[in-house]
């Protein structure tokens, strides 16, 4: 039978006896935890097929969110998590039957092969969840609208319509006089979005442990990015970035704020342990 002999898992995490207690994952399937003797290390998973998940987008949508979802319940639960990637398997090793060559080690089941990998790297594995204990991601994404921006310094668009109205201009002149607005507008919340990432880079540095540029979570049509961030912060100073975020807002009308999180510290894990687990896929 190979129905459910290999693992898929979820996470690696402190090993707390409750942490997977009536959580479900993938498909509303029950998780539990592997222990691993000797090492205050645990993995999250399910009990799996040796074939990894395949379906249409709309499908691995659903089954990553659900993934996310029992990771996040753990965190919660725990304090660190080092979560994997999507369809991470660890399968068992065929049995000498099955022409397992000679001398190698044979018929060693899922759960083996992961424990052992994990009594392995149990150091680092427990170095890195010590260090993001207590931490938690959040997403900064700051742009300038432009029509605010060019509003604001310049008393708004009237100034371009020449005296008189624009009745009698002609087609090529509007459109014209159009780019030129684009141009200007541009221009403006360009040179306010340089001035302001500096500044507010360093000041969300000043209350984030670790900063990670990213690219945008979404473009607006009409709109100049200032900064897109991963930060790494305490729990504790959750509101102290949202402070620099609102003083921000408030001081600067063309600003557009989106603030995201808290989330498990998925930018800012070493990810060595995922691709090392990975090598144990079937």
């Amino acid at each position: 039978m190979t129905e459910h002999t290999a693992l898929y898992v979820y996470a690696l995490l402190p090993d707390r006896p409750d942490a997977a207690d009536g959580v479900t994952g993938i498909d509303g399937r029950p998780l539990r935890l592997v222990r691993v003797p000797g090492t205050s290390v645990a993995a999250l998973v399910h009990d799996a097929a040796p074939a990894p998940l395949e379906g249409g987008d709309d499908q691995v949508r659903r089954w990553v969110e659900e993934q996310s979802r029992a990771v996040d319940t753990v965190w919660e639960r725990t304090g660190s998590v080092l979560p994997m990637t999507f369809n991470v398997l660890v399968a068992a090793e065929p049995s000498p039957e099955d022409g397992t060559a000679a001398g190698s080690p044979a018929g060693r089941s899922a759960e083996q092969r992961l424990t052992e990998w994990v009594t392995e790297q149990a150091a680092d594995i427990g170095g890195q969840l010590e260090g993001l204990a207590g931490r938690c991601e959040l997403r900064v994404d700051i742009t300038v609208d432009r029509t605010a921006a060019t509003a604001g310094g310049t008393g708004g668009a009237a100034k371009d319509t020449p005296e008189g109205g624009p009745d009698g201009l002609s087609p090529g002149m509007r459109r014209l006089m159009a780019k030129q607005r684009e141009h200007r507008s541009r221009a403006t919340a360009g040179q306010l979005a340089d001035t302001l990432h500096a500044e507010t880079r360093q000041r969300l540095l000043a209350v984030a442990e670790d900063y990670r540029d990213r690219g945008p979570t979404h473009r607006v049509a009409g709109e100049t990015d200032v900064l897109c961030a991963a930060l790494l912060v305490r729990r504790e100073d959750i509101d102290a970035v949202g402070a620099v975020l609102t003083d921000l807002r408030a001081r600067q009308p063309a600003v557009r704020v989106r603030f995201l999180g808290p989330w498990p510290p998925y930018s800012f894990i070493d990810t060595a342990h995922r691709a090392r687990a990975e090598e144990m896929a079937p």
